[in-house]
This record gives structure tokens, sequence and C-alpha cells, in this order.
């Protein structure tokens, strides 16, 4: 199997100049957001808050599971949905996306390219429709709306599997067919293993999508316990009276929580993402 030529490109000291200043401004937003977070509940009442942070309050991590709000379980919520998403996307779209590559059918060209035309529907379409669907079903008020629509696979997520599998040599397929294997089987043994590059890349993606959603949230879910994170956040800033201003402080912990395992998240799979971006750069529709 040829693997695409890299050349890698040295930046020269203007290239590096210029990294370093976009790099501090768009820096400047999370030092802001870690300094508020550290901020005492006097800075919080007067308003007057600094980029760089100059207190650190530490308690304030530990009273955001203080407040009205069950932010624990905001917390729990949000790892049950992007876990469970995460399962059901990666596993259905591999195999959706192993079929369009490997699978001989006749109008499977067709039924490929509906699904890659679905990306162009926007969601604000498909919203009314989808929530009366799940409002006759009783799905209204559960995390079954978030989680079950990704069992069914995603356009994009099943495109970059069928182009990496499209790169994988027929011939492993062929030997392991005269072996004794069917379908699944190559699927399992052979190509499943062979694909865990593209598969992290695709966990990562959808955790990230799913850990942040708070449209879908906001949607179908109005029981307090059953709310994740990005939901609980906006409802800790809402929380100061009209003549009190919201706890910053807290607000910013619950943003914090909800940024820094993202950031960890992309910073061990950035690899695989950038092998994603090789593939998709490499890789055209066949």
């Amino acid at each position: 199997m040829s693997r695409p030529v890299i050349r890698a490109h040295r930046a020269g000291p203007v290239g590096y100049a210029v990294l370093i200043v976009v790099s501090a401004i768009l820096f400047a937003p999370f030092l802001f957001v870690c300094s508020i977070a550290l901020s005492s509940q006097q800075t919080v009442a007067t308003g007057r808050f600094s980029v760089i942070p100059t207190e650190f309050v530490w308690t304030n991590f530990v009273d955001v599971f203080r407040t009205e709000f069950p932010v624990g379980r905001f917390l729990l919520n949000s790892v049950v949905i992007a876990v469970l998403s995460t399962v059901g996307q990666v596993f259905s779209s591999a195999l959706v996306g192993f079929a369009f590559a490997r699978m001989r059918a006749p109008g499977k060209k067709i039924i490929f390219f509906v699904v890659l035309a679905t990306m162009m529907l926007p969601a604000q379409i498909t919203m009314i429709p989808q929530f009366i669907l799940f409002r006759e079903l009783g799905w209204v008020n559960t995390m079954l709306p978030l989680i079950v629509p990704n069992f069914f696979g995603g356009a994009y997520n099943i495109f970059l599997i069928r182009q990496f599998v499209s790169r994988l040599p027929t011939d492993l397929d062929d030997a392991a067919m005269v072996d004794g294997l069917g379908f699944f089987g190559i699927f399992g043994r052979i190509v499943l293993p062979l694909m865990a590059p593209v598969l992290v890349a695709i966990s990562i993606f959808t955790i990230t999508w799913a850990w942040g959603d708070f449209m879908g949230p906001l949607i179908y879910i109005d029981d307090e316990s059953l709310m994740p994170l990005a939901l609980g956040v906006q409802y800790l800033a809402s929380t100061g009276s009209d003549l009190q201003a919201p706890p910053w402080n807290t607000v910013m912990v619950g943003s914090l929580m909800l940024v820094l395992p993202m950031i960890v998240l992309y910073y061990l799979g950035q690899r695989y993402i950038y092998e994603m971006n090789i593939i998709g750069g490499s890789a055209g529709l066949r």
C-alpha cells in the first residue's frame, strides 16, 4: 500500500513571529476564563477582572459542586451521552463505510452520494420533523434523542471510513475468504484492526461534538437531573437575580470543566487527526 509523500516546510523567523502573535491572541480568552475562575467573591461583586490571574482561589473548583444545581450530575450526564454516542457512531459508521468500500451491490454509488448529500441539509430544516418524531416515540425529556441517532452513522464519518478502507489492498480480503471468512469475519478480524487511526479520529470528533452539544439538550430535555454540563453551565449563569450579577467565577469553573477534557483529548489524539488530514487530502471519490 503506497503512502502519500509528505514534504515538511520550515517556517522562517517571520512565520514563527506571526504564529506566536496569532497564538497569543487566541490564547488570551482562555487565559481570561482561567483568571475569572480563580477570582474571589469580592472580585466577582466588583467586576474587576484581569486577563492575567492575580488571585488563586482554588476552592472555587469545589464550590461549583455546592451550588443549588446538581453540577456533578450534569458532568455525569455529559459523560454518559458522549461515551454512548461515540460507541454508536464508531460502530455504525465503521460497518457502513466498510460496506460502501468493499461490497458489490447495484446502485451502491447512488446510495453513497445520497448519504453525502445529507451533509448539505442544514440542521434547522430537520429540527422540527425530528422533534415531532421523537415526541411521538415518547423520547422527549430523555437522553435517547441525543444518543440513539448516533447508532445510524454520520455521513462525514462514513465518508472518511470508506476512503480509508478503499486504500487498503483487496488482497487481504481475498486471503481471508480463502481461509473461510465471510463478510463480517473480514470486517471484524482483518479490516477493523487496520481502521484504528480513522476510528480514533472519529471518536475524538464525536466526543467533542456530544460533550459540547447545547442545542440538542435545550430542545429535548426539561428535567434538571438529565441535563448535560453544556446546558448546566447556562443555568449556572442565570442564577443571579435582576439586581445581582451571576457568580462568574463559578460559571467559568464550569466552562473550564467543559473545555479542559477536550483539550487533553485533542492533545492525546492529534496524531490520528493529522493522519486523517493526509487521507482526506490524498484520497478522492472512486
